[in-house]
């Protein structure tokens, strides 16, 4: 698929495929309306407009969209099925310990206590480690700092999935 796709696509499919890059409503029909789109560079440039200043309620609702990072098992489970792959994007990469797990599990139900809403961070090529290390340093941040850093990490993640769909 790529942008032209998009542009050609019922109201519903294109809902359905915005929908896959960020769960925020608002944000989706936004890009579903603002169709079509000349270029790749133009999909990505609304991205960001449609994105920048929507209500806290419709960032909240895009962060609600991401499985929560806080289950021991299941922080073991993808650490222990990505280690091969993300061993190929960062030399450095090192397999998560027990401890780890358990430190970014532990800081995750820190993070939502305090901010009332899940750890984002774009993930892509960072280790359980370096995720644990971003997540310390953020819990030290006041929730307005915080909702800012979280609505960057999740355009940063929504650039990554409209990539795959253009």
């Amino acid at each position: 698929m790529n942008y032209l796709d998009i542009n050609k696509q019922s109201e519903q499919d294109a809902t359905h495929a915005f929908m896959q890059c960020c769960t925020s409503s608002t944000w989706v029909s936004k890009m579903v309306a603002s169709r079509p789109y000349n270029s790749a560079d133009e999909l990505y440039e609304a991205a960001n407009q449609h994105w920048i200043g929507l209500d806290e309620k419709d960032y909240l609702e895009a962060f609600d969209g991401h499985p929560k990072i806080g289950d021991v098992n299941s922080l073991r489970a993808k650490y222990a099925n990505t280690k091969e792959l993300a061993a190929g994007e960062q030399s450095g990469m090192s397999e998560a310990d027990e401890q780890t797990i358990n430190e970014l599990a532990q800081g995750n139900s820190d993070y939502e206590a305090k901010f009332g809403f899940i750890f984002i961070v774009c993930a892509t090529g960072k280790s359980a480690a370096q995720m644990n290390e971003l997540l310390q340093a953020r819990l030290g941040n006041d929730r307005d700092t915080e909702l800012r850093n979280a609505a960057e990490e999740q355009r940063k993640i929504f650039h990554i999935r409209l990539a795959k769909l253009t």
